[in-house]
């Protein structure tokens, strides 16, 4: 398989996590969001929505990295990424949905070029845009963690799920964005015990080739 991704795309770390956590590591094909690879015809002859990550599959592409992380997990072999529980298998998918579908796509860089091109937003300005979404959503993110009780270090039990593969890219774009973390404890507890894992560890941004 080959992963099409940008090594500073939230989503594509996501995906980053998750083959780690799976022991896969596919090809990687870099593209630079900087350079706007992602409008190219090529690119978009893979991915029409012309976004990382794609996922070139040998059998399909796949786009959208929660698509990605779910065929990940029922198409191959490692730890499951989410619970076999129904119940705790749909907490899991909506704490990563606060992050994958209500935060993240207003820190979008394609978001920001516009407040920028459009209305005039300087960095500052643009990281104030990011810090008003991004604090809501964690807020919510940490009543949802704090309120479970089964004991385990990370969100949702002993073991990372996709609540977890989301959330840390998330703390990251909040570090970039100057967002304070302090009022969010169980949170950082589970970011500490995830980044205490290679799997996590390797996948940060500033550990890819393409890192600039």
């Amino acid at each position: 398989m080959r992963f099409h991704g940008f090594f500073r795309s939230s989503s594509a770390y996501r995906c980053r996590i998750a083959f780690n956590l799976k022991g896969i590591q596919p090809d990687t094909a870099h593209v630079s969001l900087r350079r706007n690879e992602q409008r190219s015809p090529g690119y978009l002859a893979l991915n029409p929505q012309g976004l990382v990550p794609a996922l070139d599959t040998g059998e399909g592409v796949l786009a959208q990295s929660l698509a990605i992380i779910e065929w990940l997990d029922e198409t191959q072999p490692g730890p499951k990424l989410l619970p076999a529980d129904p119940m705790t298998r749909a907490q899991v998918r909506a704490f990563a949905q606060v992050i994958a579908c209500d935060i993240h796509p207003l820190q979008n860089l394609r978001v920001l070029n516009y407040l920028e091109t459009t209305f005039g937003a300087d960095q500052e300005a643009r990281d104030e845009w990011c810090r008003t979404w991004i604090a809501p959503g964690l807020e919510a993110c940490e009543a949802i963690a704090a309120a479970q009780d089964h004991g385990g270090a990370f969100a949702f039990g002993d073991t990372p799920s996709l609540a977890d593969i989301c959330l840390i890219p998330q703390m990251f774009s909040a570090d970039r964005f100057g967002l304070p973390l302090d009022p969010y404890p169980r949170l950082n507890a589970i970011r500490a015990a995830c980044e205490a894992l290679p799997a996590f560890a390797e996948a940060h941004p500033a550990r890819q080739p393409d890192a600039v």
